[in-house]
């Protein structure tokens, strides 16, 4: 399946810190068809790091998506029987406006005048587009890590819009850990020399920040066990350094490549502000509106997304007796399980969408 990335221009998206983005462009691809009553779609949404390219072969890049062994013919996303939409979040450097993008008020690249961003503008600007495809309502809204974070922003901002919610390893709120983690990378980037107060296009770009902010990133992502099991203490005599180390700098630099250094900054923080109960009374009370029926998924080994986070937002619903299914999968492979561990995780979302389009086709 070859793939291209599409592109819709909105007039103009308010956001929450109060400023106007106008206009604002989103990247966006699909796969599978959309069926006549626009009854099929399902919105997913990639982590921090991720863009548009879920599935598929970009036609472009010719590379796989991101999440390519779960959306497809025959597998988790049945793209046989659902039309699946995946778009690059606001602020982002893959086609979607971000701090890349040029300023039509002053005609310059936006840099670090580029406004303050959070979750709920990110999921405003998603819901622009599902309107423009004719689609009124989702039958699911599924992602990991940050894309969990828009899926629950989803179903408590537009409950009626979205008949089911897939938050997979993911949290209604950041941790100070999480938030430390971020910030180390944000450090990272400003402290590079040529980072020029984030002034640096058309120039040299602060790759040795960047890099090791992904570097620190990445180590987040795995388990000990992963780690112990693929990389050991084992040492490439070529080089005189650890695997280990030759893995994180071969990271570092690939990311320097594909990405912009202030959309971490501006992606990240937008993680750290999101709290999915601010100014409200708790967690239930924000959900209680949802007619969603939800199934929330968990890794054993995730130690950056751990557990206890998913279970908050079940024990949450369970509250209200919503429609909740949680399940805490095994795996070793840390918080990358939702991206690699797949068979198991296949299964149990195929299952979860036909109940949905059952309870859907019968109203």
């Amino acid at each position: 399946m070859v793939v291209s990335t599409q592109s819709k221009r909105f007039a103009s998206l308010e956001l929450d810190c109060g400023v106007t983005l106008a206009p604002v462009d989103v990247a966006y691809q699909t796969y599978g068809t959309l069926n006549a009553d626009c009854s099929n779609a399902i919105l997913v949404m990639h982590a921090f790091s991720g863009d548009a390219h879920a599935a598929g072969i970009d036609a472009q890049t010719q590379q796989k998506g991101w999440w390519d062994s779960m959306i497809g013919p025959g597998r988790g996303f049945d793209t046989d029987q659902y039309f699946v939409i995946c778009s690059n979040v606001l602020g982002g450097c893959r086609g979607t406006t971000g701090p890349g993008s040029i300023n039509p008020a002053t005609g310059e690249i936006f840099a670090m005048t580029f406004p303050v961003i959070t979750i709920g503008d990110m999921v405003r600007l998603q819901a622009k587009l599902i309107e423009s495809l004719g689609i009124e309502k989702l039958l699911s809204v599924a992602g990991g890590s940050m894309g969990g974070m828009q899926v629950l922003e989803w179903a408590a901002r537009y409950p009626d819009r979205v008949a089911s919610a897939i938050p997979i390893a993911t949290t209604p709120r950041h941790s100070a850990q999480q938030i430390a983690f971020n910030e180390v990378g944000r450090q990272a980037i400003m402290a590079d020399p040529d980072w020029s107060d984030g002034n640096y296009y058309g120039g040299k770009l602060p790759g040795r920040g960047l890099a090791v902010a992904r570097m620190v990133g990445h180590i987040t992502y795995m388990s000990d066990e992963s780690m112990r099991q693929k990389f050991g203490r084992r040492q490439r005599e070529d080089q005189g350094i650890f695997e280990v180390e030759s893995y994180l700098r071969y990271r570092g630099s690939q990311f320097v490549d594909r990405f912009d250094a202030n959309s971490y900054l501006y992606i990240t923080k937008a993680m750290d502000l999101f709290d999915l109960a601010a100014g409200q009374q708790s967690l239930t009370a924000v959900l209680e509106r949802s007619k969603t029926k939800f199934l929330v998924i968990s890794f054993t080994s995730d130690w950056l997304y751990p557990s206890y986070q998913s279970q908050e937002v079940v024990s949450a619903l369970r509250r209200r007796n919503q429609d909740v299914a949680y399940i805490e999968l095994t795996s070793k492979y840390g918080h990358d399980a939702f991206l690699v561990e797949v068979e198991e995780q296949s299964e149990i979302v195929k299952g979860f969408l036909l109940r949905v389009t059952k309870g859907v086709n019968r109203r």
